[in-house]
């Protein structure tokens, strides 16, 4: 099991391709997307770290830090981000984490706690469940947490829309729908009352059932 939502994400010391980080320092009064990898060289990540990259404009609209992690040594990541240069049109424009003891793997569960030895002589399978998104709030709590399989590569554009949805709902009494993206209609917490809803919505709502309260998107 990996930490549930709405716990305080672990703070920790770490190394990185950018220099030696404490991690609730490092996040400041930003978001932060956390996101981990068995091992480097490996085929789909390669894929996954270039989009990440490609996309980082996007997240710093959002005002997200980026911090991705793997097991590996960061001389290993130097040399992993010229391939991904090559391969995918853009090198890792944010700090990876060499987590060589595995502390910052077992403090977010990804391996269990008795892991231990040498972590160039494991194999990709040996930490196919270092493969999680985290997305952390300014409040240093966890908002979000995605496991990937190791086949399966991960959709960043997803994973913006869950952050403008994360972001919204932050800021406003509402929640967003299936499949909604940023300027659609949103719903309004079932936390509001009535009366309550009145007040913040005086141009009224759509109601197809008494439990679900439609309105634009607050600005």
């Amino acid at each position: 099991m990996t930490l549930p939502i709405g716990t305080t994400a672990p703070d920790f010391e770490a190394e990185t391709t950018e220099g030696k980080i404490k991690f609730h320092d490092w996040i400041g009064n930003s978001w932060a997307l956390l996101f981990s990898h068995p091992k480097d060289f490996t085929p789909v990540c390669t894929t996954e770290l270039g989009a990440l990259a490609r996309l980082k404009p996007e997240f710093d609209k959002r005002g997200v830090k980026l911090i991705g992690l793997s097991v590996d040594p960061i001389d290993r990541h130097a040399k992993w981000a010229e391939d991904i240069k090559e391969t995918q049109g853009a090198a890792p424009n944010y700090p990876l984490i060499g987590d060589t003891d595995f502390n910052v793997s077992k403090l977010y569960e990804m391996l269990p706690a008795s892991t231990s030895g040498d972590p160039l002589t494991r194999t990709p399978a040996d930490n196919q469940t270092v493969r999680n998104v985290f997305i952390i709030g300014p409040d240093k709590k966890i908002k979000l947490v995605l496991v990937y399989p190791m086949t399966t590569g991960r959709n960043f554009q997803e994973i913006l829309r869950v952050i403008d949805s994360l972001q919204l709902t932050a800021k406003h009494r509402v929640a967003t729908p299936a499949d909604w993206t940023q300027g659609e209609d949103v719903i309004i917490a079932g936390s509001v009352s009535n009366d309550e809803a009145k007040t913040i919505y005086p141009q009224g709502w759509k109601e197809p059932k008494p439990y679900i309260r439609i309105v634009p998107q607050p600005k």
